[in-house]
């Protein structure tokens, strides 16, 4: 076991100021330049040295100082994050996924959340965050008239867009990442389908969302491509109350047979939906079955279980700062993720076909 000089926290510097990386290589016994090897975790560190050199921040309390690193190193070692409210699950769990990648990758993590969807809140959070130094920028908003605010801002560092935007700019300089929302909805179209349901309502996101938007896309050809019949009832929100009303307005259209099952564009959503038809006395999926998107954990706790599509939130959070960390001047086109249906009690074959 190597060991280095005992001395007492605070012995060995002026009192009057932190320990600095001097005061490490002075303990350890060793130069300024091995200690920073160690502190970026550098291979070329014999274990031994390696040892003295964190036994002897340990005993001083050293702690790095980020802006004298920055100012020599001209990088932050900061990842901004721009997004909306902590209310939406897919957004807010890409935001915890991208914070753990980023921490793991030893990238410290400032967040910046929307209050107004505007392109005008957007550019000024986007200034925001680029005035306090940070190395690059994932945006969690997929919001049009968030994401219009790339155009105006005029950035100088890598941005990567978490946003199913499938009509991209050739000029964007941005990444983009995203879950195939438009593939998810055929599928979750196409288990109804091949079910023998054909007329399939939608429970359309709010405009302005592309997710929202590839979805009902997505659900829409499925459907022409079965040549069935369709009705889509637009929500007001992602919430579970204005899937309530929505399935409110679907219980006449089940009950006279012109529907027999719902693809709600998230669960939220579904799970008003269920509400709706449970106070109507329908049952699910007896009567009619339903579809979500997302797949929250109370999904397979729901009565019935939610079948629905699942979103890879933590590969799609990994996905995004990847990008960021290796980002080009040259948009390679976006990386696009796969989802998958998870098939639950909510579905079955309708009564008569």
């Amino acid at each position: 076991m190597t060991t280095v000089n005992k001395t007492q926290p605070g012995e060995g510097y002026p009192s009057n100021r932190p320990p600095s990386m001097a005061d490490v290589a002075a303990l350890a016994g060793v130069s300024h330049q091995t200690v920073s090897r160690v502190l970026n975790d550098h291979p070329n560190v014999r274990s031994a040295t390696r040892e003295q050199v964190t036994d002897a921040i340990r005993q001083l309390g050293y702690r790095r100082n980020r802006a004298a690193r920055a100012l020599a190193t001209s990088h932050s070692s900061t990842v901004g994050i721009l997004t909306i409210g902590s209310e939406f699950f897919g957004p807010q769990s890409t935001v915890l996924a991208v914070e753990s990648a980023a921490r793991a990758q030893g990238y410290f993590v400032t967040v910046t959340a929307l209050d107004r969807y505007d392109t005008h809140s957007a550019t000024q959070a986007l200034n925001h965050l680029v005035d306090q130094g940070v190395d690059g920028v994932v945006m969690v908003a997929p919001f049009e008239k968030v994401i219009d605010a790339l155009d105006d801002a005029g950035l100088k560092i890598p941005v990567v867009v978490v946003a199913a935007r499938t009509n991209v700019p050739s000029a964007d300089p941005a990444h983009y990442v995203y879950v195939d929302q438009r593939a998810g909805a055929r599928s979750a179209t196409g288990h109804l389908l091949a079910l023998g349901h054909r007329k399939i309502a939608h429970v359309a996101g709010p405009t302005g969302w592309f997710d929202a938007s590839e979805r009902r896309l997505g659900w829409q050809e499925k459907m022409q491509d079965a040549m069935a019949s369709t009705i889509e009832v637009p929500a007001e929100s992602w919430l579970a109350p204005a899937g309530y009303d929505a399935g409110k307005k679907l219980v006449d259209l089940v009950c006279a047979g012109e529907v027999s099952a719902v693809f709600a564009a998230n669960d939220y959503l579904a799970t008003g939906v269920l509400r709706a038809f449970w106070e109507a006395g329908l049952s699910v999926p007896d009567d009619v079955s339903v579809v979500g998107f997302d797949d929250l954990q109370i999904a397979d706790y729901l009565i019935p279980s939610l079948t629905t599509v699942r979103q890879p939130f933590k590969e799609v959070g990994h996905a995004a700062l990847t990008e960021l960390l290796n980002s080009t001047p040259a948009n390679n086109g976006p990386k696009v993720i796969a989802p998958t249906l998870i098939i639950r009690a909510s579905t079955a074959a309708p009564k008569s076909k």
